[in-house]
């Protein structure tokens, strides 16, 4: 029995449809099964290579969960505690930081150029306009790490969903690979795998990336002796898959409170500013091309679109799908122009 393309075209959008649904409503219900099968997808190669070496599956799989716990286990409880305490302080310290920012800025700048220009404290809203942004920004990254903080579950579900599916993965993917219509296999499965160099390329080189400059940031800011650069650092490093939008939040926040901390000592808030100068020129000329490059195919803005769209409708699940999806649309648009171009359409009947 054949699919006609409008069956066939009615049956990928009831699909579609589908996913939308389970997403909008079932996000955070789905969000740590989602990401127990990324990181099963992530180790599904170490797991491979150890059954090259002689292990059974099952023994893969434990022995990686072992190294996991033994070696990142300590490493991430030891950071997230200083991260809940720094963020615990920056949250008390946040009414006062900004009343003392706004007051320098207000005893400061009206007391330069008033006479200049006429203008007197109450002409002059920039210290209440730059209160406001900080604390914009300070409830944003307070809302960032609620938001993990509240689905403490995630924790928990996502190593047992990620060994179960470790386990299971080729049994797995040999069984939706049977499924494959006999017709369209090979283009599918030529497909699949485009979509996984993509998608493997961008998550090893930015995760690289992100890990390297989130490092980078928090003990650079911890030397200058900052208050909650651990914070900022580790924040600003999450952020840097976003173009931009990483050095651009962190520099602000760092910026603004050593401001704070060291104003009058300038060379202190100057060298807070070159370190962030620095990270952007070590990661644009140094750090994504030689560790994502050119091949991963992910254009910056496709990128942003496709987080900025998936984000906002779905939330964080949204977040966490909008590479594989943004991928795979590149990859069956790369290959639609290249059916289009061997058409009849585009060569015409003179060929």
């Amino acid at each position: 029995m054949s699919f006609s393309v409008r069956q066939q075209m009615i049956f990928w959008g009831v699909l579609l449809l589908s996913a939308v649904i389970l997403l909008t409503y079932l996000g955070n219900i789905l969000l740590p099964f989602i990401a127990g099968a990324a990181l099963a997808y992530l180790l599904d190669p170490l797991a491979d290579r150890l059954q090259n070496f002689g292990f059974s599956r099952i023994w893969a799989v434990i022995l990686i969960s072992a190294i996991f716990v033994l070696l990142f286990a300590p490493i991430a409880v030891f950071i997230f505690i200083n991260l809940v305490d720094q963020l615990t302080k920056l949250v008390t310290a946040a009414p006062a930081i900004s009343e003392k920012l706004t007051a320098v800025i207000n005893g400061t700048l009206p007391s330069k150029f008033s006479q200049s220009f006429n203008l007197d404290e109450t002409n002059l809203p920039l210290g209440e306009f730059l209160n406001s942004t900080i604390i914009v920004l300070m409830s944003s990254i307070v809302k960032s790490f609620s938001s993990l903080v509240s689905i403490a579950g995630l924790v928990l579900i996502t190593p047992i969903v990620t060994i179960y599916l470790l386990i299971d993965w080729d049994r797995l993917t040999g069984k939706i690979n049977a499924l494959l219509p006999l017709d369209h296999a090979d283009t599918i499965r030529n497909l699949s795998r485009e979509v996984h160099e993509v998608i493997s390329g961008f998550i090893r080189g930015m995760g690289s990336v992100c890990c390297i400059l989130g490092a980078y940031y928090a003990i650079s800011l911890m030397v200058l002796g900052l208050d909650f650069g651990l914070i900022i650092g580790v924040f600003a490093g999450l952020l840097t898959f976003i173009p931009y939008l990483g050095a651009i939040l962190g520099g602000v926040l760092a910026i603004g409170l050593s401001l704070v901390q060291f104003w009058g000592e300038w060379n202190t808030i100057l060298f807070v500013i070159g370190v962030f100068a620095v990270g952007q020129i070590v990661e644009g000329n140094f750090l994504t091309p030689r560790l994502v490059g050119g091949s991963v195919g992910l254009h910056p803005v496709a990128l942003l679109l496709a987080l900025s769209i998936f984000g906002s409708l779905f939330g964080l699940i949204g977040m966490l799908v909008a590479v594989p999806i943004a991928a795979s649309i590149g990859v069956l648009l790369k290959f639609l122009i290249n059916q289009y171009l061997k058409s009849q359409v585009y060569i015409g009947k003179s060929k």
